[in-house]
């Protein structure tokens, strides 16, 4: 499966040839771990018994689409970065752990977020409606929220950046380490969010605190100027890359 899923990324105009081609016990680990994290979120592990509970049901799943979306990206880039780079030493294996460790932790405050989110923050319970969260808790949530955000690609920031200075012992190209600080750049925009939003809830009105996860909405904006600049460069000192023989 991670085999498949990373040959989606080798395009006619992939930098990167693969140095590692079959998941190892490391990897293995990983993805018991985030089967683990999947069930988590499952919106329910029962039959429904009659049609309210199934209804219940269906009001969780844009919930669960959206934390399975965020896991599987956490997970892909993870399947990536052991592709492109096979680094599979003690360093690399202690910041994995810490990975998968946060994203443990991330888990339940990710789908309660959601959940709140599309359920206009409250749930229903055999038919009597409660609140999910109050203005007052709104900020706590959102912390959580942004810290585990920018603690994952924190730990990714440091595993490309580990890669670039493992590059003459994996052999890396010029046109591969230019790459590879175009994803150090990427994965410490990406954190810089993180601590955007929390400064945002620090500053922000107690009315405006919960709506600092809106600040996620520049990624496409982000990754578009980013990778744009980035590819421009990179042809300019490349030329017309061909995709390497893995």
């Amino acid at each position: 499966m991670r085999k498949k899923i990373a040959a989606l990324t080798k395009g006619k105009a992939s930098v990167f040839k693969w140095r590692s081609h079959e998941p190892s016990r490391l990897e293995t680990f990983s993805d018991a771990v985030f089967a683990f994290v999947i069930t988590l979120i499952m919106v329910s592990l029962e039959v429904p018994r009659t049609f309210d509970e199934l209804f219940e049901v269906f009001k969780g799943f844009f919930s669960f689409a959206c934390c399975f979306g965020i896991l599987f990206m956490i997970w892909n880039s993870q399947n990536i970065y052991f592709r492109r780079y096979g680094l599979n030493n003690a360093y690399v294996t202690f910041l994995n752990a810490l990975l998968l460790f946060v994203v443990l932790m991330y888990v339940y405050p990710l789908k309660f977020l959601f959940s709140a989110l599309f359920s206009d923050g409250q749930y229903n319970d055999h038919g009597h409606t409660g609140v999910m969260i109050t203005q007052e808790q709104q900020p706590t949530l959102m912390y959580v929220y942004h810290s585990g955000y920018a603690a994952i690609y924190t730990l990714f920031f440091f595993m490309y950046l580990h890669a670039k200075k493992s590059a003459r012992e994996i052999k890396l190209s010029p046109a591969e380490e230019f790459e590879t600080n175009t994803y150090i750049i990427l994965n410490l925009c990406n954190a810089g969010l993180g601590i955007a939003g929390i400064l945002f809830v620090l500053i922000a009105p107690v009315e405006y605190k919960g709506t600092s996860g809106f600040i996620y909405m520049s990624i496409p904006f982000l990754y578009s100027i980013l990778f744009g600049y980035r590819g421009r460069k990179a042809r300019e000192k490349f030329g017309d890359i061909k995709q390497q023989p893995a």
